[in-house]
């Protein structure tokens, strides 16, 4: 999921993610020991999730419709208890939450910061600081639901690998209070890998996924 090039690049952490660089790269004893030790921690997490979705199979790959109904119980979880269900959400053996190639992932609307992730090393870290490529993927997660009503949700197109060959993935992204949460699944084989998808729309939660 993330770039091993910077501490700055990532892959896949909704997921989705950024470009600034936040806060969590200025603390510690050095600026380069921060950025060292983001970058190991970045690098782990890349080759966790890719390999993770190279090894399931083609009909093991979540569906549109099964990462809408993973976010929607992360939605309802959040609004009966945050802390609980922020929890809940990191536990890689909830399959609530993790499914396959699917997770959910969460972060804080004030400062971006992520508060659930699969990789507990994660947590903390801006989300807005990450990039797939050239593509400021975080920032552009973060915009998406930056402004949106809560009971929204939008959906942002991305490239990233499904077993080795150029893919399109899908985020679908919501706001809960000062939440943002997002699913991501396999949306199609992609022939150009040059490009890198662009928020697309948003939808009223209540619909669901199409």
């Amino acid at each position: 999921m993330f770039s091993q090039r910077s501490p700055r690049n990532a892959r896949d952490a909704f997921g989705a993610y950024g470009s600034q660089e936040g806060p969590a790269y200025n603390k510690g004893p050095s600026r380069e020991n921060a950025m060292a030790n983001t970058s190991v921690v970045s690098m782990v997490a890349t080759l966790s999730l890719i390999l993770t979705t190279n090894l399931v199979g083609a009909e093991q790959f979540g569906t549109a419709e099964e990462a809408r109904a993973m976010l929607d119980r992360a939605i309802a979880a959040l609004k009966s208890d945050e802390t609980t269900a922020l929890r809940a959400i990191s536990d890689t053996k909830n399959k609530q939450f993790h499914d396959r190639d699917l997770h959910v992932s969460c972060f804080n609307m004030s400062d971006g910061k992520f508060t659930a992730f699969p990789s507990p090393g994660m947590i903390g870290l801006d989300v807005r600081s990450f990039k797939l490529g050239d593509d400021p993927i975080g920032q552009r997660a973060f915009d998406a639901i930056q402004n949106a009503p809560e009971g929204t949700v939008a959906t942002m197109d991305y490239n990233f690998p499904k077993s080795g060959k150029p893919a399109l993935k899908q985020s679908l992204e919501t706001r809960i209070g000062d939440q943002g949460c997002g699913v991501a699944y396999y949306k199609e084989t992609v022939q150009d890998p040059s490009t890198t998808g662009s928020i697309s729309k948003t939808k009223d939660l209540a619909k669901g996924a199409k």
